[in-house]
């Protein structure tokens, strides 16, 4: 097939080249962009008198006609074509004749294809938006359900302090709410159009980016031609927060790992996001789960990928460039796979509140509140601190918890106990303590909980 820029060259490439070369196997996913932008393109140039507004009706129409196909599936993508964008215009020269080829006066496909990812990026952003809205809300709902139900809050992965069910959920839901002003900050950003840069020194026509801008949407425009096409910072930051999300989808799945294991059974994970084993009957994987903490290292390595892309890359565009797709669509695809699974797995869970209550009568999550009791009572915090952690060997040599302890018991340590301190290790009365902003008092939970609502309420 003859390539659309022949003229100083033949246009006759090996076939393996060709295909080494061709972009359309995954760039064809940009054609609604790439269309759209054409036709704001053929627009600004009737407008500018570049061309008839006769020839620009005829762009659009034939352009609104190839995208009604694409659509619907009455068109389908050639690959043999090097990119979307040459398809699009050798279907559109086919189907118009020769007014077809003045669809690229005055830009290039270098600030084409910038366009057609800042376009596309955009939308995805909104759709990355919704998904983890969704699951903050799933996230949110459990939270209330439990907002005082009691476990075991750890540090190092050993028994801490009491906090709720709630409490704990709502952390992931902060994360997520940070996750999506990361990508409020991306879309900012990428909010700025390349169109009518060209090649990478701008044109000799008398265009107006600024009206091109405005019909696609977009904030503002490249203020520099050769930065306009030769720059994907776009793509890595938001490659880059998309990693960042995918650590706090991984950290939450470990955590529903661990909870679902009979080591914990502090919640059982609906079979519909369970898998068994070929060999063991008794298996219930937590496959999905496991999923989405092992995708996180995908999309880590798309990030990585760009930069090492990028690194080197002298002004203005390089074929190199052309890498900076198959990463990035796969971190957007593999990010909204995780979150469309991750949600329904979180809101369909069965949470075990008599095994986390349980585990939270044991462990001593209650020393730190026996300690205070001391320190109201005169007692300095470091000497408080070594009393109870005294009284914790004791009851650890004895197989026995605080709680067990008589007062007599407690005496013998030091003679500021008194019968007040079994309300004061009272696990419930730990939790609603904690009244602190951001504690996980059930008062506490409940403003997070408000808090988070009105937030993905007013996005």
């Amino acid at each position: 097939m003859a390539k659309m820029w022949t003229g100083v060259t033949a246009g006759i490439t090996d076939p393996i080249a060709d295909d080494f070369n061709s972009s359309i196997r995954f760039d064809s996913r940009l054609y609604r962009q790439d269309i759209r932008g054409s036709m704001a393109h053929a627009a600004m140039l009737a407008a500018r008198g570049i061309l008839t507004q006769e020839e620009s009706d005829a762009l659009c129409g034939g352009l609104a006609g190839i995208l009604a196909d694409l659509d619907s599936g009455a068109l389908q993508i050639d690959p043999a074509c090097e990119d979307i964008h040459m398809f699009v215009e050798q279907v559109l020269t086919e189907r118009i004749g020769e007014v077809g080829k003045k669809l690229h006066t005055a830009r290039s496909r270098n600030d084409q294809v910038a366009l057609d990812m800042r376009m596309y990026l955009k939308d995805e952003c909104a759709e990355l938006s919704a998904l983890i809205r969704a699951l903050i809300a799933a996230l949110t709902d459990v939270a209330e359900a439990h907002k005082a139900s009691i476990m075991p809050g750890y540090t190092h992965l050993q028994r801490a302090q009491p906090v709720t069910f709630g409490h704990y959920l709502m952390a992931y839901a902060m994360m997520l709410l940070r996750d999506l002003d990361r990508l409020a900050d991306c879309r900012k950003r990428m909010d700025v159009s390349p169109i009518g840069c060209c090649a990478l020194a701008g044109t000799t026509y008398d265009t107006d980016r600024r009206m091109e801008a405005e019909l696609l949407d977009f904030a503002d425009i490249a203020m520099n031609s050769m930065d306009g096409v030769s720059d994907r910072d776009f793509c890595l930051e938001l490659m880059s927060a998309l990693s960042i999300l995918m650590v706090h989808l991984s950290r939450l799945s470990e955590e529903l790992i661990l909870w679902a294991s009979w080591e914990f059974k502090f919640i059982e994970l609906s079979d519909a996001y369970t898998t068994g084993s070929s060999i063991m009957p008794q298996k219930r994987n937590a496959d999905m789960a496991e999923l989405v903490r092992g995708k996180s290292g995908r999309v880590f390595g798309d990030l990585m990928g760009l930069l090492t892309t990028l690194k080197g890359l002298p002004l203005a565009y390089n074929k190199d460039m052309q890498e900076d797709k198959e990463g990035v669509f796969d971190a957007v695809d593999t990010v909204k796979m995780c979150l469309r699974v991750m949600a329904p797995m979180i809101a369909t869970m069965k949470v075990r509140t008599d095994n986390m209550l349980a585990a939270a009568r044991t462990g001593f999550i209650n020393a730190t509140d026996l300690a205070d009791y001391l320190v109201r009572r005169g007692l300095p915090f470091r000497t408080a601190y070594k009393l109870t952690g005294e009284l914790v060997a004791k009851c650890i040599a004895e197989g026995r918890v605080l709680e067990d302890l008589t007062l007599e018991e407690y005496r013998a340590f030091s003679p500021l106990f008194d019968g007040e301190l079994y309300t004061a290790i009272d696990l419930r009365v730990c939790v609603d303590k904690r009244l602190s902003e951001g504690g996980t008092s059930v008062g506490s939970v409940e403003k997070q909980i408000a808090y988070v609502r009105s937030v993905i309420a007013d996005d």
